[in-house]
């Protein structure tokens, strides 16, 4: 019997063997009431993609957060896990006051916006990517991937927001520019909108192409590429 040798995608490899996609696309997370569970994720506004019930030992449910190519599953007999135990479920949103905001008006219990304490791991505070020491407020600078807010499902299954509105270099192919929603876009419009004032004032004239400058402020903005000037 013959074996072969199982490629990698490391770059450093041959640039010239197809990369086979694989998109990331559910997660599953236990509870210990499967209704309960139901109305809380149908509350916080996610679609609901699945309810199969055989009438016996067996229940998958299905729900996706808006914008997201990845869903949750829960229901009877389909994990092992202990009901709460999933941790660091990180829900990326581009206004994490906005976000924290529609979790208040729809009833549920939701932290205040939080930053890191400058990578403090030694603290009391449940574990995140940044430490677990949590400082008030959102970051300072309004820097991506510093501001956020937590919150449990009713078993304590737990989720973050993380507010990311420019990505680091290399995370995104400036030629796949996606936004999730209206509201992301409407977001990056305005950043836009804000940097094109002060790249107006520099240059002393209203600038006729400016949708031009808007789109390479966007794409360049997502991909985490130098911005226009």
């Amino acid at each position: 019997m013959s074996t072969k040798a199982v490629r990698t995608n490391d770059p450093s490899g041959d640039a010239g063997v197809a990369r086979v996609a694989m998109k990331f696309e559910v997660v599953v997370i236990s509870v210990s009431d499967v209704d309960r569970a139901k109305e809380f994720y149908a509350r916080l506004g996610w679609r609901l993609d699945a309810d199969f019930d055989s009438g016996k030992d067996f229940r998958v449910i299905q729900f996706t957060p808006p914008g997201s190519g990845c869903s949750i599953i829960f229901g009877k007999n389909v994990t092992a896990a202990a009901p709460g135990s999933t941790q660091g479920l990180y829900l990326i949103v581009s206004d994490v006051e906005a976000a924290r905001k529609e979790l208040l008006d729809r009833g549920v219990e939701i932290s205040e916006v939080f930053h890191d304490a400058t990578g403090v791991y030694a603290g009391s505070d449940e574990p995140y990517l940044f430490g677990r020491a949590r400082v008030s407020g959102p970051d300072a600078e309004h820097r991506s991937y510093r501001s956020f807010a937590s919150f449990h499902d009713p078993d304590g299954n737990g989720w973050l927001f993380q507010e990311i509105t420019t990505r680091l270099p290399g995370r995104i192919d400036s030629a796949a520019t996606t936004f999730a929603s209206a509201n992301d876009l409407a977001s990056a419009f305005r950043r836009a909108a804000a940097a094109h004032g002060q790249h107006e004032a520099r240059t002393g004239q209203a600038d006729p192409n400016w949708p031009d400058w808007y789109a390479e402020y966007m794409v360049r903005e997502q991909a985490g590429q130098e911005l226009p000037q």
